[in-house]
């Protein structure tokens, strides 16, 4: 599991309204380091020429230059549109250094209309970012996207390179030269076409799925990182353009020995959202230094921008060598429904947890004939084995709120509660729910009759969200923070917050949505996301596991780590799942795959996590707390 993070410089390089060939955009940049120095080199468009007919924009290859990394200047062209393949525009550079020569592929246009016939690789060769020593048209058929690995393998110049990319599906393909005229050789291309399909790398998931080669390979102790670009449902109005890492094997980069499983960044930040080509983020380069890969990236096809991920940590994950994060108690499910018990015949799920006494205290929804819910209550001294199991509902719904107003003995009842310690009292909020809208409610007992089991104790539940607005998903920040009382709730796709001046809960209601969170469309969480178990305090900040919902409605389960003072600002998010479903009882079930946190405790330096799978049975998993926390480390800031 890893953490990316955007910089706070970016966008790093945007277009000058003075330099007239940078003036519309100035993005898809591509970085190299020489001595103290990053350059970038990167696409630039200027205004339509409107002496010509068409009035297009034309773009050029620029090159700027860095000594911290972030301030680019002295900014330039370095080559544009001078010959027949590439008379309508040089675009969108990748700079690779191999011995003492710069080889800057680029996609070479040769004619107007745009088509896939006149859209191909070009290749320029400069010793110094300087000056031009030589121009090749590369392929002679449709691509884009290729760049050069920085040494030879067996022996031989290596390059990855993107074909199809103007008539789908495109495929990102591996091929090698003897020496560098092959590179510009129309004989070794017909050659190397003829085996196409040997040269491809698999790496689709859907038949719609676009793919295009991001940034130049770069090498590390694992394995060759290859960052590239992917789309999905390429070509509809709803497409989302995300960024996907490959490792390679080291000698045989046909092999790939590792990948992320889906997008683990997508448009979300405002220059991504807006500019020439809204919703937009197209990697382009990439750097290791410093433990950790920056990925630079065009951002709506305007600017150059930034992102940090922490080497090892994304290492891990790829290859599937980080223990793995969460791990499952082999005797799971630990609690499920049991014969001839009506009240929790069709499912026990969602459990809340807390640590009392010295005992794992849980409490649980349990579904009923007709859908009704109320909740169950188990004891385990362990922590994963259950010492006790009452046969009765220890709360049953008591208010109009999550009873059916209609007379109707279905779809009712008290959902998925999240306990908290505050003080000597333990609130319970859960989802109160009457068969037309779910509204968070809470309760309190106080620890001395919890640990009990007193409970007539209960004191009377309050509704605290609106009537009509459907709200769930809440809890308790169990510390006052900025004079007050914090609380997560989720409305419609959401987490949120709002403060309280106090936990009279007759008097203080929810009045506001402060987003903490939202889905990130096209990735893991895209549908919606919820809290999942109450946050816990840590040295780094408050630690809060969420659910998220994927397009193809799977629940998986991610973290976040919030501000000590400020819990509204998040300071981490993980950029992919820490836990999913796997099992049988989490992928089949009343609903399929579904894992599903209500509850977390921390004993010493072990994290149990208590969840629902596949919305019928109990789990618990377990993780080092301080893996987690590093797992959430975020990379160093790039700033200057």
């Amino acid at each position: 599991m890893f953490v990316l993070t955007r910089s706070e410089s970016n966008p790093i390089i945007s277009p000058i309204e003075g330099h007239p060939w940078e003036a519309i955009a100035a993005f898809n940049g591509s970085p190299v380091v020489s001595g103290r120095k990053t350059y970038m080199v990167y696409r630039a468009m200027s205004e339509p020429d409107l002496l010509k007919d068409p009035h297009l924009s034309t773009s050029v290859v620029a090159v700027a230059s860095s000594s911290d990394g972030v301030r680019y200047e002295d900014r330039k062209v370095l080559f544009g549109p001078d010959r027949e393949f590439d008379l309508y525009g040089c675009e969108d550079p990748r700079v690779t250094k191999l011995g003492d020569t710069y080889y800057i592929f680029y996609t070479a246009l040769g004619g107007y209309p745009f088509s896939a016939e006149t859209v191909k690789v070009g290749v320029v060769l400069s010793k110094d970012l300087e000056t031009v020593e030589a121009k090749h048209l590369v392929t002679p058929f449709n691509a884009k996207a290729m760049a050069l690995f920085p040494e030879k393998i067996g022996g031989k110049m290596a390059a990855l390179l993107t074909i199809n990319t103007d008539h789908a599906p495109s495929d990102i393909c591996y091929a090698e030269f003897d020496k560098q005229q092959d590179i510009w050789s129309p004989t070794y291309w017909e050659d190397w076409q003829k085996n196409v399909d040997s040269h491809k790398l698999s790496i689709r998931r859907l038949q719609d799925d676009h793919l295009e080669l991001g940034a130049a390979p770069l090498k590390t102790e694992e394995g060759w990182l290859v960052v590239y670009a992917h789309m999905q449902r390429y070509g509809r109005s709803d497409h989302v353009f995300g960024v996907e890492v490959l490792l390679l094997d080291l000698e045989n980069p046909r092999k790939i020995i590792g990948r992320t499983k889906g997008p683990f960044m997508v448009p979300e930040a405002y220059y991504e959202e807006v500019g020439q080509v809204p919703h937009t983020i197209f990697p382009s380069g990439a750097l290791i230094r410093g433990g950790q890969l920056e990925i630079y990236y065009g951002a709506a096809d305007t600017h150059v921008a930034v992102a940090t991920i922490p080497l090892d940590n994304l290492l891990r994950s790829i290859k599937g060598t980080e223990k793995r994060g969460l791990t499952r108690f082999p005797g799971n499910p630990i609690i499920a429904p049991r014969p001839g018990v009506m009240w929790e015949s069709h499912g026990t799920i969602n459990p809340a947890a807390i640590d009392l006494g010295g005992k794992t205290h849980i409490l649980y929804r349990a579904v009923a004939d007709g859908n009704v819910s109320t909740l169950g209550y188990a004891v385990s001294s362990d922590g994963i084995s259950i010492d006790a199991r009452p046969d009765k509902p220890v709360y049953l719904p008591r208010e109009p709120f999550e009873m059916r107003d209609d007379g109707g003995k279905d779809n009712y009842g008290c959902e998925d509660p999240r306990l908290m310690q505050i003080a000597d009292r333990i609130y319970m909020t859960y989802t109160g729910y009457d068969g037309n809208t779910p509204r968070v409610a809470v309760s309190s007992i106080s620890a001395d009759d919890f640990i009990k089991n007193k409970w007539s104790a209960w004191s009377k539940p309050e509704a605290i969200t609106p009537p009509g607005i459907p709200n769930k998903d809440a809890a308790i920040l169990p510390e006052p923070v900025k004079g007050g009382y914090m609380l997560f709730h989720r409305v419609h796709e959401s987490i949120c917050a709002d403060f309280v001046d106090s936990l009279d809960f007759s008097k203080e209601k929810i009045t506001q949505c402060i987003e903490i969170i939202g889905p990130r469309r096209g990735m893991w969480d895209g549908g919606k996301v919820g809290i999942s178990a109450p946050p816990v305090k840590t040295k780094d900040g408050w630690l809060l596991l969420y659910h998220g919902v994927s397009w193809s409605t799977t629940y998986r389960v991610g973290a976040v780590l919030l501000d000590l003072h400020d819990p509204t600002i998040v300071r981490a998010r993980t950029a992919v799942p820490l836990f999913e479903p796997e099992e049988e009882y989490e992928r089949k079930g009343v609903v399929p795959n579904v894992v599903f946190p209500c509850g977390l405790v921390i004993r010493g330096n072990t994290a149990y996590m208590y969840y629902g799978g596949g919305d019928f049975v109990i789990g618990v998993a377990t993780i080092k707390l301080s893996a987690l926390l590093k797992m959430l480390e975020v990379g160093k800031p790039l700033l200057p």
